[in-house]
């Protein structure tokens, strides 16, 4: 490592975790809450004494120069010690040093040769999740798609609060025709239809871990292994080195394609890959190849979106992946950054500085920033704030919002209007600096103030 060489770039884990620049010999800060650790970054390295980058790692030098160290696989790790960057893992390595852009564009090209691409931009999606969260129904999903009207978009996706439970991925009460039938009323409108699925999650209450127990990713004493707590019930994680796991996966996206819907948003992908006992595959060589199977049960034609997903075992299999942490109405829960240390959580502060600092993905996988804001109802961003959230939408080039159109104004309408129609072109001329149409556009002081 060169004398004086600075900052290093951690890369997280999965669509969430924390990226960025960091100071290497600061300590390294984990989430103090339990249950936020298993969404924050990989198990295996929580608690590290020193930082490090799921698959590159990158150190800068002098002025724009940086040195990168990247694997062109998966199951692979970086770790930053104060004299060098050590990768470990099996695969090939890819190392470079020179100018910012011109390094990870170069390390781009390479990873998409090994693990190939997709980019198929489907056009601005309306998403249930952020107006409506999982208090949605039928009835009131016809409302929205009435109130749609003539704006412009071409994917109208149902987010989390349509199936039973997780597990049990059939309509719920709230959609007693079913979702072939509220698939038709989208096509109806000229749009496609999108439909949410955390497919490597079971709920502890579904009636699938009755009829499928030894589907479940199991630990060394033989108990199924959590992967998340966002629901009222613990959800545990499927174990994707078992055949019969693939075919019910397979048979399950089958299932969604048949109801009607083309757009897949597949959320909370990391529990595939969460550590095992038998790890004689490699963690994430298990998970490329569950989301290979989900990828070969839909088609070329299904837009599949990866959402809380590992993210170099993504590439060349999903069309699009989220990029930084859910947004949120607010700017940014101090409580759970700095207090708690988990910047993995929603909030639109680090949704913003973690989508920045991946920026260099885009010429491999479309990049999704999640959605922006144009509403004042039940929302408590200031007109600059979302104004932030329109930008980096546009550098991004994956459009989305959450807002009924019953909610807004005319003026916030309008604004949605030309949010959707314009393709400003955008230039970037410094790390978080860009110009839209001209206009600069500066991200620094929101991602240098965030807390490492």
């Amino acid at each position: 490592m060169p004398a004086g060489a600075g900052r290093f770039y951690q890369h997280g884990w999965h669509s969430w975790s924390v990226t960025g620049w960091r100071v290497r010999r600061a300590p390294v800060r984990y989430p103090v809450v339990p249950e936020h650790r298993l969404q924050a970054t990989d198990p295996k390295h929580l608690d590290d004494p020193l930082p490090g980058g799921s698959g590159l790692g990158a150190i800068e030098v002098a002025g724009d120069d940086i040195t990168l160290l990247g694997s062109l696989g998966v199951d692979s790790w970086v770790t930053a010690t104060p004299e060098q960057m050590v990768g470990s893992g099996s695969s090939d390595w890819y190392r470079a040093s020179g100018s910012e852009q011109r390094v990870f564009a170069d390390y781009g090209e390479a990873l998409g040769q090994a693990l190939g691409t997709r980019r198929g931009n489907p056009g601005p999606v309306w998403c249930s999740w952020y107006g409506l969260y999982a208090e949605i129904g039928e009835v009131r999903l016809q409302e929205v798609l009435v109130d749609l009207d003539d704006l412009p978009f071409a994917v109208f996706q149902i987010d989390d609060g349509w199936q039973r439970t997780n597990g049990d991925w059939e309509a719920n009460e709230r959609f007693g025709s079913g979702m072939a039938a509220m698939a038709e009323r989208v096509i109806e409108t000229g749009r496609t239809p999108g439909l949410w699925l955390a497919p490597f999650l079971v709920d502890g209450s579904s009636e699938v871990i009755g009829r499928y127990p030894d589907m479940l990713l199991r630990d060394a004493g033989g108990q199924p292994i959590p992967a998340a707590h966002n629901w009222t019930e613990t959800n545990f994680a499927l174990d994707v080195t078992r055949e019969d796991t693939l075919e019910w996966l397979a048979a399950l996206i089958r299932k969604t394609i048949g109801w009607g819907y083309r757009y897949l948003k597949l959320d909370f992908l990391y529990a595939a890959a969460l550590p095992r006992t038998n790890d004689e595959v490699g963690r994430e060589a298990a998970y490329r190849r569950a989301i290979q199977v989900m990828r070969e049960a839909a088609g070329d034609d299904v837009y599949l979106l990866a959402c809380g997903a590992p993210v170099l075992p993504s590439i060349g299999v999903f069309d699009g992946i989220r990029v930084g942490p859910d947004v949120a109405r607010y700017w940014d829960n101090k409580d759970r950054t700095v207090h708690l240390a988990d910047r993995a959580g929603p909030g639109v502060a680090d949704a913003i500085s973690t989508s920045l600092n991946r920026l260099w993905l885009r010429r491999l996988i479309d990049i999704d920033p999640d959605v922006a804001f144009f509403r004042s109802r039940y929302c408590l961003l200031t007109p600059g704030q979302q104004g932030r959230l329109i930008d980096l939408a546009h550098i991004c080039g994956v459009r989305a919002t959450s807002d009924p159109p019953d909610w807004l104004d005319p003026h916030e309408r309008s604004a949605l209007e030309s949010f959707l129609t314009n393709r400003p072109e955008v230039q970037q001329i410094g790390r978080y600096r860009f110009l839209l149409d001209g206009r600069e556009v500066d991200f620094t002081d929101v991602v240098e103030q965030r807390p490492w």
